[in-house]
């Protein structure tokens, strides 16, 4: 099967290119649950939902990013007076029911298309797993993307209104404001993926319910099909011009949705396999999560706003609107931190590059020694 190494580097390039190029969809939907217009504010909601989301993953937990921002732009709009939008955190919590559900309903009619296929197509065994590992590591792809694409907002959607920089020329394409900060965002995740994702992957992977490995590509496309949905502009479009209500670009739990998809699978096979107490403990954390991240950004606020005189916002004017209210503090500082985005997106290349030839070379190099053993044993077998 893939290796955790592989599966991580593959879902953080992927995630990065979900997050550049289609993760500005569900930003605006954060934006109107609660504008925070001060770049402390958005350094403290961003702190106070890394410390939840850190301290949940501790107890290999796997939480919910949308749940802990959702929490904390409450506490923010708590502890600057300004009202939470109903119909949005409506249409937010309505998803974190959606989601698993349409997710599960996906697993289950993919797992009977994927069951048919291997029937009557009669493909030999070690060929259709063969088939499958490829399939793992497109599906994971297309997921990492699709999760950039919808949940990079809940990384870097606080900082978009409250952060400006210059329009960064990189010769073959620009890079807007936006678009350096979700890059950013997506580079953050993605060093998370490879440093510390692997007992969150376990949880989800094994110990809810033991999958084989074409349920697990049914789980991913599954929950890959969810997100992009919730996040896809274009397909929204399309529904309008069909007549139809235009899809919510509302970000979506991921973990939930993962969740649902493993669980319409174990329904299907009967529910007997399915680990009850871990479903029960992912559960709780489901709901701590929100109240946690929402208290810890109210303390943290009052904490940076009285002790170091941060500017973490205000109580918005309705008449003048949020985004004429925004305290840019950082706007001297434009072209030097889009100079340092460039630079850095320059070594990354570069390293990446190094990186990529070295790990081709390793691959040859044991793929050699493997052919070598290989001829020994047969040799001592003669």
């Amino acid at each position: 099967m893939v290796t955790f190494r592989k599966a991580a580097i593959i879902a953080s390039i992927f995630f990065i290119l979900g997050a550049v190029i289609q993760g500005s969809g569900t930003s605006h939907t954060l934006g109107k649950l609660g504008a925070v217009n001060a770049i402390g504010g958005s350094f403290t909601l961003a702190l106070a939902a890394a410390i939840t989301i850190y301290m949940m993953t501790k107890f290999a937990l796997p939480i919910s990013t949308t749940q802990a921002i959702v929490g904390a732009i409450i506490g923010w709009n708590f502890f600057t007076g300004n009202n939470t939008d109903s119909k949005t955190l409506e249409k937010i919590v309505i998803s974190w029911v959606a989601g698993p559900v349409i997710g599960a309903v996906f697993a289950i009619l993919l797992y009977i298309l994927v069951k048919r296929f291997k029937k009557s197509a009669k493909i030999h065994l070690i060929r259709f797993e063969s088939y499958i590992k490829t399939g793992l590591i497109v599906v994971g792809a297309f997921g990492a993307y699709s999760l950039g694409a919808n949940n990079i907002a809940n990384v870097m959607g606080v900082f978009v209104p409250a952060f400006h920089l210059k329009d960064l020329d990189l010769w073959i394409f620009t890079l807007t404001s936006s678009q350096q900060l979700l890059l950013l965002g997506g580079l953050a995740v993605a060093s998370g993926i490879i440093t510390y994702s692997w007992k969150v992957m376990e949880t989800i992977g094994n110990n809810i319910l033991e999958l084989s490995s074409e349920a697990a590509l049914v789980v991913v496309l599954a929950q890959s099909l969810v997100l992009f949905i919730f996040s896809s502009t274009g397909l929204s479009d399309l529904f309008v011009k069909a007549g139809l209500p235009p899809i919510p670009m509302v970000p979506v739990s991921s973990s939930q949705v993962i969740v649902g998809c493993i669980l319409g699978i174990g329904l299907y096979k009967g529910a007997r396999n399915i680990n009850f107490k871990v479903l029960g403990e992912i559960g709780i954390g489901w709901i701590i999560s929100p109240v946690a991240s929402g208290l810890l950004t109210f303390f943290l606020l009052f904490f940076m706003k009285n002790i170091f005189g941060l500017n973490v916002g205000s109580k918005v004017n309705e008449s003048t609107g949020a985004l004429q209210q925004i305290t840019n503090t950082m706007g001297y500082g434009q072209e030097d931190v889009s100079g340092i985005i460039k630079y850095l997106l320059m070594g990354l290349f570069i390293f990446g590059t190094i990186g990529i030839i070295f790990y081709i070379l390793l691959e040859n190099k044991k793929r050699r020694e493997m052919h070598r053993s290989e001829e020994k044993f047969w040799k001592n077998m003669k």
